[in-house]
C-alpha cells in the first residue's frame, strides 16, 4: 500500500524545492501517492483563502503533509497559513532539531539541540484588540492542558532518542502568572520522568548562553513566541534556516515543513537549496515508520554536504537546484 501524503508546494521557491524533494524521495523506493494542495499567497492570488478548506480536509484525511515555505502579507489582514494549520489541526508541538552538518559553514562545532515549541497559544493565539486610539492589547493565552502536553512531548522525545536533559525556557520572573503557570505544569510532568535531568532558564539569559556555548543545552522547551525566536537562533548556529528541518505534530495529523522563507529574489531561477525540505522529509519518513529510507536519505544528504563539491549559493557554492538534486539521488541509489 502506498503512503498518501498531502503536498503543499507553497510560494516563491517552494514549488522548486518541493519538486526536487519529491524526486529524491521517489529514489528512496518508498511508494508515496502525493495529493497537491494550495496554501499561502499562491492560494490567495487564486481567489482562495490562505488555508483553503480543501487543503485542511486533505491533511485530515491523509494524516501527513509535506509543506514548502508560504508567504503571509505583512500587516494586510491575512492570517498566516502556518498559524491557521497549527490551530485548525491542533498541531500543538513544533519540533526543530538543529545539528551541525558536515561541510556546512558554521562558527560552532558539535551543536545538537532540539527545540520544542508550544504551537497553539501564547501570544500567537491571535487575540488582539484596539481599546483606544493608538492603543492595542494583545492577549497571551497559557493553559495548563497545552503546557502539559508540550512538556510530555518533549520528555517522551528525550526517552525515545536517548536525550539526557530538558530545559524549560521562560520569563516567569516578569510574567509571573502566565509563564508561572507554564512552569508549574512542566514541573509536574518532569517529576514523572526521573531519568531525565530537568532545569529552567530565563529566555534572555538563555539566548546569550546559546550564542556563547550552545553545547550546554540538549532539549529546549518553551512557549510559542519564545520558541519561534529561539528556534531561528538555533538554526543560525548550524548554518541557517536553509539546512534545518521542522515538524508540527498533533494527535491526528503531522506537517513537515521547510522553515525558511520563500526567497522571491531567486524564485524560478533554479538556484534554490532543497536541503531543509529534505531534512524535514527525513523526520517525516521516521514518523511514517520508514526508518531505513530515512537513514538512507539522511546519509545521502550528509555525504553530499560533506564532500562539498555540490553546493547551492546559500552554502557558498554555485550549484543549481538540479545539480543538488542529481547529486543526492546518486548517493541515495549508490
Amino acid at each position: 500500500m502506498p503512503h498518501k501524503i498531502t503536498l503543499i508546494p507553497g510560494d516563491g521557491i517552494g514549488p522548486e524545492v518541493a519538486d526536487a524533494t519529491v524526486e529524491i524521495l521517489d529514489a528512496t523506493g518508498v511508494h508515496i501517492e502525493w495529493e497537491r494542495m494550495p496554501a499561502g499567497m499562491s492560494a490567495i492570488e487564486a481567489g482562495l483563502d490562505a488555508l483553503p478548506e480543501e487543503t485542511v480536509d486533505s491533511i485530515r484525511a491523509n494524516g501527513i503533509a509535506l509543506k514548502g515555505p508560504t508567504t503571509t502579507p505583512i500587516g494586510e489582514g491575512h492570517t498566516s497559513a502556518n498559524v491557521l494549520m497549527r490551530r485548525t489541526l491542533d498541531l500543538y508541538a513544533s519540533i526543530r532539531p538543529c545539528r551541525t552538518l558536515p561541510g556546512v559553514p558554521s562558527r560552532y562545532e558539535d551543536v545538537d539541540l532540539v527545540v520544542f515549541r508550544e504551537n497553539t497559544e501564547g501570544l500567537y493565539a491571535g487575540m488582539e484588540n484596539p481599546i483606544a486610539k493608538g492603543v492595542v492589547v494583545s492577549i497571551k493565552v497559557v493553559t495548563e492542558e497545552a503546557s502539559r502536553r508540550i512538556a510530555k512531548a518533549a520528555f517522551d522525545y528525550a526517552i525515545r532518542h536517548n536525550r539526557k536533559r530538558v530545559t524549560a525556557v521562560h520569563k516567569a520572573n516578569i510574567m509571573k502568572l502566565g509563564d508561572g503557570s507554564f512552569l508549574r505544569a512542566v514541573r509536574e510532568v518532569a517529576d514523572t520522568y526521573p531519568s531525565i535531568t530537568y532545569d529552567e532558564a530565563i529566555i534572555d539569559a538563555c539566548c546569550m548562553s546559546l550564542v556563547q556555548n550552545p553545547s550546554q543545552y540538549d532539549i529546549l522547551l518553551m512557549e510559542n513566541l519564545y520558541g519561534d525566536i529561539v528556534s531561528d537562533l538555533c538554526a543560525g548556529l548550524v548554518g541557517g534556516l536553509g539546512v534545518v528541518p521542522g515538524a508540527n505534530i498533533g494527535f491526528d495529523a503531522a506537517i513537515f515543513e521547510a522553515v525558511h522563507g520563500t526567497a522571491p529574489d531567486i524564485a524560478g531561477k533554479g538556484l534554490a537549496n532543497p536541503i531543509a525540505l529534505l531534512k524535514s522529509s527525513v523526520l517525516m519518513l521516521s514518523h511514517m515508520g520508514e526508518l531505513s529510507a530515512a537513514e538512507k536519505l539522511e546519509a545521502a544528504v550528509n555525504k553530499v554536504l560533506a564532500e562539498g563539491k555540490v553546493r547551492t549559493g546559500d552554502l557558498g557554492g554555485t550549484a543549481t537546484t538540479r545539480e543538488m538534486t542529481d547529486a543526492i539521488i546518486a548517493e541515495v541509489q549508490a
